[in-house]
């Protein structure tokens, strides 16, 4: 009954534009998409009195982007004057995707794609200049592993941009593909969500692959959305002040201008931020 009710609901709501869609229509690939949006990733940190412009962010330096999903950021970020631009995803599959983006920009000689974990790397101590994460704070199995090992691959006085929309976000159960409802994930249970995504998408060219991309089993059995880890604001917080970095920059980004005192109230904050950024520097 439950799973029948979202549907329902979910007709009375239009799905946001979001790149899977996109991609089974035709219209563009996910790293064309990544590429177009490839200012979109660091507008927030242009609002900060530390960075000035894309060039001042990259030119010239190593940039490893983490959670690069097809790497069409990766590539903006290249495009801007960057020395050498690493994509890093658990997704092998985004690969060859990437370097046919990186081969059709013209810019293969300074691109790398590494399959892997970001808690467990294999760089060297100090390998890059800057470390980027749009989008994937709230992604990553070990936030904490993560930040750590940004510290000792990033170069002294180098610095890790961080940008995430909290888990309590409109859109935050990052179903907007094809659940429109906002904030669906207070009002319904994940296995209720589990069901009616599977649902929604098994139609769908790519259908298995959505499937398989966000859900995963555990030992016993159960389903979850293993794709996001349900990173709160109060939960970074805490975490950004047990890592060794030198925080430059936290602003916690409104929904909406005039929504600013919601995003403010400690009750209401969660539902009403739609990004947090950070800007941290190794010392």
């Amino acid at each position: 009954m439950s799973v029948k009710f979202l549907k329902a609901v979910n007709k009375l709501f239009p799905l946001p534009v979001h790149p899977f869609n996109l991609q089974n229509d035709g219209i563009t690939t996910y790293a064309k998409w990544q590429y177009e949006k490839g200012e979109n990733t660091i507008k927030f940190y242009l609002d900060s009195p530390f960075v000035k412009d894309a060039k001042e962010m990259f030119s010239g330096k190593s940039v490893l982007d983490i959670g690069c999903g097809a790497c069409g950021k990766t590539m903006f970020y290249g495009k801007m004057g960057a020395s050498h631009i690493t994509g890093m995803d658990i997704v092998e599959s985004y690969e060859k995707e990437a370097c046919d983006l990186a081969s059709e920009l013209g810019i293969s000689d300074i691109f790398t794609f590494v399959t892997g974990d970001a808690a467990k790397t294999d760089f060297p101590d100090e390998s890059f200049d800057v470390i980027i994460m749009n989008d994937a704070m709230e992604h990553v199995a070990d936030p904490v592993g993560v930040l750590n090992e940004a510290y000792r691959i990033l170069k002294k006085n180098g610095r890790l941009y961080v940008n995430f929309p909290p888990y309590n976000h409109p859109t935050g159960a990052h179903l907007s593909d094809a659940i429109g409802i906002p904030w669906v994930h207070l009002f319904f249970s994940e296995k209720t969500l589990i069901k009616a995504y599977k649902e929604l998408v098994s139609p769908l060219p790519d259908g298995e692959n959505r499937i398989n991309f966000r859900i995963s089993k555990k030992e016993d059995g159960t389903e979850y959305f293993s794709y996001i880890n349900k990173m709160t604001l109060k939960r970074f917080r805490k975490i950004k002040k047990t890592v060794p970095f030198n925080i430059l920059y936290y602003k916690e980004v409104p929904l909406r201008g005039f929504l600013t005192p919601l995003a403010k109230m400690p009750l209401l904050k969660e539902l009403f931020v739609k990004m947090a950024v950070c800007i941290f520097e190794k010392k």
